[in-house]
């Protein structure tokens, strides 16, 4: 239900354009997120973090995006604003061997516009291990992995923000109170119970993807899932909380907590899963390279000063190995700096492998010709260089095995692991079961001729009338790098609607997952004429939401009826806006 905003003079005065264009366009998205979200007011943040610095990730939608906002001299963010990795080492760019074209003249450009904007471009996915980074309070973060770290172990509060609606925040100084701002609302809702001890990061890594492989469409979690993780030891170390909150962000996970890690508030449990021994081994099997590698990548997210020391520890003394693949260790400037002092950096570089700042290794567009698959030790890494962003294969080794590949003190079947199958079920509530990592659709409702449902829209949207195909599917849809940029057409295994295409079509689903960077994917589909010519999401997205309100693409959400079982793809559907209130109504049925 939308409500009434109180703005105060600033606010108005950003809202009727009094300080430029650009403050204007991220208030009105602003308020489109509270209204929608039930805000009531709008609150001053600490800092913000921006996501969608790549051109791989951003694109055109977002270099065209940039560029309108380059037109305001008045564009000028009002917090401490920090930027995330981009797409290349500039100073090494030949040595990353990049051929797609124009690459590092468009990266250089994107970097150029946020700091236009002054946003200090830090180029890090881990703005919470920079020195003079606020981490405390509440604040407006992009980047999945930086968002759950920040939440889970600091004293920050931030919703999970899009790259558009982060920005949004950066250049007005605040964020609606909503979601993840009130307490309420960061309770946990996934119980997750660990009977295996986990040593290695990596092992930290799996479990935090496989949380998010469990997902179920019945869960009922608006603000994603917050799992209580119990049985670990309670001397985590920096590099392990880290591996677990990436991984565990893949799947939209904006918080975590840990049982005898801190004060936990009340839980209210939606299931119970059960992490085991099995669970672990079949992971590192599933993931075990089978063909040769053609290229190690270690530092997703960014190598920590930790990470780079234990790296060059297996490295001192060695040579990567004459016919082994090449090795890259991705980390953020701060840190390489660090190990410049220290001699890390020297080891590290001694033994032929290259150390690399500025980017990470799922935002590089890797070579195709050379690079056909990719070993990592990272769930992040893996689930976003496989994705459309490279569609590269993408294998999964503990940082040990790593370096031995490298150095050829390890060959591809030496260490494999034995699968036993396993007939292990996931228990879930209230009465659901289901086999791991598989997509299980909702059953659906027997449908009637006629269907018709009530919804609300966007405060900056006016009225409309769009009849066109449904597409519909009851999972949510990670719309960077696993929806084609340019057709539209969903790419991840598994899923239901896999090789479906949203192109000019009403999409119907319940929201986004994954990436922040979500928005410029519709927005480069909007700017190529294959973007759905509508969205209608079971409740408000952040990350559609956005790119919706900028483009004036129709958007409806949480309407009164089941428009996911009530409607079915190929069906013929009419969105219709009239004042604040938005009807769907199936025309016609599909054929069957």
């Amino acid at each position: 239900m939308m409500t009434q905003i109180n703005l105060n003079e600033d606010q108005k005065a950003m809202l009727n354009g009094q300080q430029g264009k650009a403050r204007q366009m991220a208030m009105r998205l602003l308020l489109d997120l509270a209204a929608t979200a039930g805000a009531t007011e709008l609150v001053p943040i600490t800092s913000a973090h921006l996501s969608g610095v790549s051109p791989l990730t951003g694109g055109l939608g977002l270099r065209q995006f940039l560029a309108r906002l380059a037109e305001d001299p008045q564009a000028k963010v009002a917090v401490p604003t920090t930027l995330n990795s981009a797409g290349c080492d500039e100073a090494q760019f030949e040595a990353m061997r990049i051929v797609a074209p124009h690459f590092k003249e468009h990266n250089a450009e994107i970097v150029a516009r946020y700091t236009q904007l002054g946003v200090q471009p830090t180029q890090s996915c881990i703005p919470y291990e920079w020195e003079g980074v606020v981490t405390s309070g509440k604040a407006a973060w992009a980047e999945s992995n930086a968002i759950c770290f920040g939440n889970s172990y600091t004293g920050l509060v931030t919703n999970r923000e899009s790259g558009l609606s982060a920005l949004a925040a950066a250049l007005t100084g605040y964020t609606p109170k909503y979601g993840l701002m009130l307490a309420e609302n960061r309770r946990p809702n996934l119980e997750v119970v660990v009977t295996t001890e986990l040593e290695d990061p990596t092992d930290f890594s799996i479990l935090g993807d496989w949380i998010g492989k469990q997902r179920q469409p019945s869960w009922q979690m608006p603000n994603g899932p917050i799992p209580l993780i119990k049985g670990l030891t309670d001397r985590l170390t920096h590099e392990q909380k880290k591996a677990l909150t990436a991984a565990a962000a893949n799947y939209g996970c904006p918080l975590l907590y840990l049982e005898g890690h801190g004060e936990i508030p009340p839980a209210k449990f939606q299931a119970k899963l059960e992490f085991g021994a099995t669970e672990l081994q079949k992971r590192y099997a599933d993931l075990a390279p089978e063909t040769a590698v053609s290229l190690i990548t270690i530092g997703c997210p960014q190598a920590s000063v930790g990470e780079l020391r234990a790296t060059a520890e297996l490295l001192q003394g060695k040579q990567l190995g004459p016919d082994a693949p090449p090795l890259w260790v991705f980390t953020s400037a701060a840190n390489k700096a660090i190990a410049e002092k220290t001699g890390l950096a020297q080891i590290i570089t001694q033994s032929g492998a290259l150390l690399l700042e500025n980017t990470c290794p799922e935002v590089v567009p890797y070579d195709p010709d050379w690079v056909h698959q990719v070993l990592t030790n990272s769930m992040k890494a893996e689930h976003y260089i496989k994705s459309g962003l490279n569609g590269i294969p993408t294998a999964v080794m503990r940082l040990a095995d790593c370096i031995a590949l490298a150095t050829g003190e390890l060959e591809i079947g030496d260490w494999r692991l034995e699968s036993k199958p396993t007939d292990h079920l996931v228990t879930l509530s209230p009465g659901h079961r289901r086999s791991q990592n598989v997509f299980t659709p909702s059953p659906l409702h027997p449908l009637t001729e006629t269907f018709s449902a009530t919804g609300h829209g966007l405060p900056s949207q006016t009225d409309f009338s769009v009849t066109a195909v449904a597409f519909v599917t009851d999972t949510p849809i990670t719309l960077l790098g696993f929806v084609n940029r340019e057709t539209g057409v969903i790419e991840e295994p598994g899923h239901p609607a896999d090789g479906q295409s949203m192109a000019g079509k009403i999409a119907i689903f319940p929201k986004g997952s994954g990436s922040t960077v979500a928005p410029y994917v519709l927005l480069e589909l909007f700017y190529r004429g294959n973007a759905p010519v509508a969205i209608v999401n079971t409740e408000i997205d952040q990350q559609s939401a956005p790119a919706c309100a900028l483009e004036n693409i129709p958007y409806a959400y949480q309407f009164d009826g089941d428009i996911i079982n009530g409607i079915q793809s190929g069906d013929i559907v009419q969105l219709r806006r009239q004042g604040d209130h938005v009807t769907v109504d199936v025309i016609k049925r599909r054929a069957v």
